[in-house]
């Protein structure tokens, strides 16, 4: 059997952790998700593990999935937040976070006014923490000026392994192919530290209630033709995929397209095998 690793997902708990994209939210999302609402999801789609993603810029919803990986044996990692526009903090925290689960770093930039905001002086000055503590940055780029930090960061920041949420958020809605969004994809391919997640691609399209495969296809396809199946992972986006459908569309939408011309060990790779030596997960 495939053995198969979810490297994106989230949970959080509205009555005690403060979550700013969420105020003023009318969707399904503004309620606390619990992971035990997902894991009937993780074992029809035959997922055996995954590593849980920070979903607020505070050190509370962090402190959270340190519980999280504490207490399910499925979870083997997160991707947390530090303060990295306080760089003095930034080796603090990590001291005081420093926790056999913590594998990477992620700041929600989609929702930051400054679309360049990881290229102030102090955001600099954190990530040479981040790569001394050989911490991985996942990125979740909603615009063009996003990956265009990337590439800047990963010149001056050699040593750390990058990944693009989502695919970097193609041109889906649009149908480019593939316009600035695949130029800058190109270039970023071009640096074997950076990798790809194949996650939260049913957000993008026109209708996120009737979407279908098709639509992504095209662009998944794109992603593996430039980072090669060596640097690809998979990600549920649960549970922000109720919005589109729900965990199984998604994750069987993306089995669909990912295994028409792969063989069984490049599917081994993007599956299991990228997001263990990525995250340094022990599984």
């Amino acid at each position: 059997m495939q053995k198969k690793i979810d490297t994106h997902v989230h949970a959080w708990n509205i009555e005690k952790v403060e979550y700013d994209w969420l105020k003023g939210n009318a969707s399904i999302l503004n309620r606390t998700y619990s992971l035990d609402e997902l894991e009937p999801a993780l074992l029809a789609s035959e997922v055996g593990f995954g590593v849980i993603v920070q979903s607020a810029n505070n050190l509370e919803d962090t402190t959270a999935m340190i519980h999280e990986c504490s207490t399910r044996d499925w979870l083997k990692g997160m991707v947390g937040w530090l303060p990295l526009m306080q760089p003095e903090l930034v080796e603090e925290r990590l001291l005081f976070h420093s926790s056999e689960f913590m594998k990477g770093i992620r700041h929600l930039i989609n929702d930051e006014p400054n679309p360049k905001w990881l290229l102030q002086k102090p955001v600099t000055e954190s990530f040479s923490k981040l790569e001394k503590a050989r911490l991985s940055f996942d990125v979740v780029a909603v615009l063009p000026e996003h990956l265009e930090c990337i590439l800047r960061l990963s010149e001056k920041f050699p040593d750390i392994f990058w990944c693009i949420d989502h695919l970097g958020n193609p041109p889906v809605k649009t149908n480019e192919r593939f316009g600035k969004w695949g130029v800058l994809m190109k270039e970023l391919s071009k640096n074997p530290k950076i990798f790809i997640k194949i996650s939260g691609l049913g957000m993008t399209t026109k209708n996120l209630s009737n979407w279908n495969p098709d639509e992504i296809q095209p662009f998944i396809e794109f992603g593996l033709e430039w980072f090669g199946t060596h640097r690809a992972m998979m990600g549920g986006d649960w549970p922000m995929v109720e919005l589109c459908g729900g965990y199984t569309k998604s994750w069987q939408a993306y089995e669909q397209i990912i295994s028409k011309n792969l063989s069984t060990t490049e599917l081994d790779f993007i599956f299991y095998q990228n997001a263990i030596g990525f995250y340094k997960l022990i599984v």
